[in-house]
């Protein structure tokens, strides 16, 4: 494997963008839709493991992954074969129509991993992460026959209608798009650093839980709810990680209510936080599970994945033209094969989840070790590649603005990353990254930040 260089220092005598950026990012301006958001001037020209070019000949650091999808890096070899071998043999078919093989047995794959003796699960798929908490909304309410669906505040499930109707991170995704989805409403989530309901990082939980339940004694009658949605750990809404006693007492809370409990794993799950869903880290089992971006490296295609006592909706009620692709989900079978350690990447141990979990230790160490230097880095936390650095004023309460300064620092070093909640930047690396890489990417976040002091 050809090895890429660090990313230089930029020539800051040199204008960014450069000149080629600039004028493909000019025409993408007038001829592409304005919904776009545009944080850096970069425009990729190629990629190989965690590095990305851009069309202008500067080398980056990737530390976000295209939001979390690029699980095996760009250009994986063991990932462009399997699309390349699938393509020569059909790209499709319609899985709602003909079964095929390649998605029989990926179906198959996932299921183990959540799967307990006695209970079967079945699995939908589809193109996306919208899609798939579409057909889990569908599902619960057409399982249960109840309408109402219960959120959390600074979710995120996606821009379709009803995921839209869910998503409770930012206002302008729903402004302008009403009527909604009708029956649902949000709860906070249990955040340990800006505990909610005057709760403590310790309580929080079981205060988020005691409103639930008094919503129920007041506003929302309990046995019309069909499902609690929520991301066990907490995606756009700040890297959140909530304290262990919540899930489970969310689970105890839907089974004395007889309320489905769909967990989002889209961003956090295909063995980001070093376990195949973030959920595992606790003893719980929820009813639906959704997945889409790091299932196939990149390639389109999403999954639902319910109990089949649960997945009771008939025959034709629910489908997808482009669902569970061929080609996308021979991607899926190569991504699982490195998540798994059936293919082992050089220099990530036994399998992806394995060095999620050892090199994402490593990160949030040093991360947490900058803060004594950095006062402003509020809190560092998350679970494997799923980490959330959260900046804040002398005050302690959210500066967005400070984050943005360092986002837009750490990107002109060459280290691509994003932001997500009101003052946080993600670190959702491709799963390959090493210790090494790591290292490189914090010497430069320290760099960055040390400019900002």
């Amino acid at each position: 494997m050809t090895t890429l260089p660090k990313p230089r220092q930029p020539d800051l005598k040199t204008s960014l963008p450069g000149p080629k950026t600039a004028a493909i990012m000019a025409r993408d301006a007038l001829h592409l839709s304005t919904s776009y958001m545009r944080p850096y001037p970069f425009v990729p020209d190629h990629g190989e493991g965690v590095w990305l070019t851009d069309v202008d000949g500067n080398t980056m650091l990737d530390f976000f992954a295209g939001i979390a999808v690029s699980t095996t890096g760009h250009a994986h070899p063991h990932v462009v074969k399997a699309v390349q071998e699938q393509i020569t043999k059909f790209t499709h078919v319609c899985l709602t129509d003909y079964p095929q093989e390649i998605t029989t047995s990926l179906a198959e794959r996932m299921v183990r991993h959540v799967e307990k003796p006695g209970e079967k699960w079945r699995v939908f798929f589809g193109n996306s992460g919208a899609e798939a908490v579409e057909a889990a909304v569908k599902l619960a309410r057409n399982h249960t026959g109840r309408s109402h669906i219960i959120s959390t505040i600074g979710s995120f499930h996606g821009r379709t209608y009803g995921a839209i109707t869910l998503t409770g991170s930012k206002t302008k995704y729903k402004r302008g798009f009403g009527p909604l989805l009708p029956n649902v409403s949000h709860v906070p989530y249990p955040n340990p650093f800006r505990p909610p309901l005057g709760s403590t990082p310790e309580t929080c939980g079981q205060a988020v839980l005691d409103h639930i339940e008094g919503l129920f004694q007041t506003v929302i009658p309990a046995d019309e709810v069909a499902a609690i949605i929520i991301e066990p750990m907490q995606g756009e809404g700040g890297y959140i990680v909530p304290p262990a006693d919540f899930l489970p007492g969310l689970r105890a809370l839907c089974d004395r209510h007889g309320i489905m409990l769909i967990f989002d794993e889209v961003q956090a799950g295909m063995g980001r936080t070093g376990k195949m869903y973030s959920f595992q880290h606790s003893d719980v089992q929820p009813d639906i599970i959704t997945v889409a971006k790091g299932i196939a490296s990149g390639m389109p295609i999403s999954a639902m994945l319910a109990r089949e006592s649960v997945m009771t909706w008939p025959v034709g009620s629910h489908g997808s033209t482009y669902g569970g692709n061929p080609v996308a989900a021979a991607a899926a079978h190569a991504t699982l094969d490195l998540l798994e350690g059936v293919v082992k990447h050089p220099g990530c141990g036994d399998s992806l989840m394995h060095n999620a979990a050892q090199v994402g230790e490593f990160i949030m160490a040093e991360l947490k070790g900058m803060q004594t230097e950095f006062p402003f880095l509020g809190d560092v936390r998350g679970a494997g590649m799923f980490i959330g650095l959260e900046f804040v004023k002398p005050d302690g309460s959210p500066d967005g603005k400070l984050r943005d300064a360092a986002s837009m620092a750490m990107f002109e070093r060459g280290l691509l990353n994003l932001d997500c909640g009101e003052a946080v930047i993600r670190i959702s690396p491709p799963l390959i990254l090493t210790r090494e890489e790591a290292a490189t990417g914090l010497e430069i976040m320290r760099d960055a930040l040390r400019a900002l002091k």
